[in-house]
């Protein structure tokens, strides 16, 4: 039984077309639909605005929750923030908490959004708008429910803000795999940085990740694994500068919940990156991912 965190909220229907895919998170939902798996989906709240200031700038909290984010920071962004993007911003940290909980129950649970790795203290940026994997995993701790949370981020862009935030923390641990020549140009510093050259394939990624991803569990030994799974490693991809295949992709989820399962680590996953033209063929491979993991780790 898969594990589901989603609400209808997510997907924001635009006046104008993007490079970001406002109604990615439905059409995900569809594929897992489609995929006839057996699921439970649960439905998250927003995220209360005290939790959010534990980790952004209050000043920054405020600006979104009324609408008033100032031009340049929308620009940064990558979109305007109105009342149905702020509260989807508020959702979708919400959901990542959520699935953050029950994967702890349950073993592994995914939120069909999130992964908003770009954002920083007082701005959002690279379409990410809050942090929701540093507001989870900060929130978890201070909840008591974990000690230890890895944040496993598999973008092909760098967790730059999620590295800023967590910064200095020794019960959060970010391991970011990504293509070294991609956005952000100035990278921030994870616990553990693997830049990857442009045009890497299946099997020196899967290298690469068997490198450092076993060793860090081993050696940090989290609790819990909030796994960034975007999908823009693809070969296809708009804004990736990797090669991935579809079975690339499968077998980077295999490993990565068959280490987990090993150890006995639950794991919750967000969506991430993933852009091109084919929104549907992007949605798949996002649920193929949730859909592999749930398999392993179910």
């Amino acid at each position: 039984m898969l594990h589901i965190v989603h609400h209808p909220d997510y997907a924001v229907e635009t006046a104008r077309s993007g490079t970001f895919p406002h109604d990615k998170y439905a059409l995900v939902m569809r594929a897992l639909g489609e995929s006839g798996a057996a699921m439970t989906v649960h439905e998250p709240e927003i995220m209360p605005p005290e939790w959010l200031e534990a980790v952004h700038d209050p000043a920054y909290v405020e600006e979104v929750l009324t609408c008033r984010v100032p031009p340049a920071k929308q620009r940064r962004i990558g979109f305007a923030i109105d009342a149905r993007i702020s509260r989807r911003s508020q959702l979708s940290p919400g959901g990542t908490w959520l699935a953050a909980r029950l994967a702890l129950a349950h073993g592994y649970a995914a939120n069909s959004a999130g992964g908003s790795h770009h954002a920083l203290a007082d701005t959002g940026a690279g379409y990410c708008v809050f942090n929701d994997l540093a507001l989870a995993a900060n929130r978890l701790i201070e909840e008591g429910e974990v000690s230890r949370v890895l944040i496993l981020d598999l973008d092909v862009h760098q967790g730059d803000g999620t590295a800023a935030l967590t910064a200095g923390r020794g019960d959060i641990f970010t391991l970011s795999l990504h293509a070294e020549k991609n956005f952000p140009s100035r990278k921030a510093r994870s616990s553990l940085d693997i830049g990857l050259a442009d045009g890497l394939g299946d099997a020196a990624y899967l290298e690469a990740l068997a490198g450092a991803f076993p060793q860090v569990l081993d050696y940090f030994a989290p609790e819990l694994i909030l796994l960034q799974a975007g999908v823009d490693a693809h070969a296809d991809d708009k804004l990736g500068r990797l090669a991935l295949s579809d079975e690339g992709l499968e077998a980077r989820d295999r490993m990565v919940a068959g280490e987990a399962r090993a150890r006995g680590i639950a794991v919750a996953s967000t969506l991430g990156g993933g852009y091109g033209a084919d929104r549907m063929a992007i949605a798949q491979r996002h649920a193929r991912t949730i859909l592999t993991l749930g398999h392993v780790l179910g």
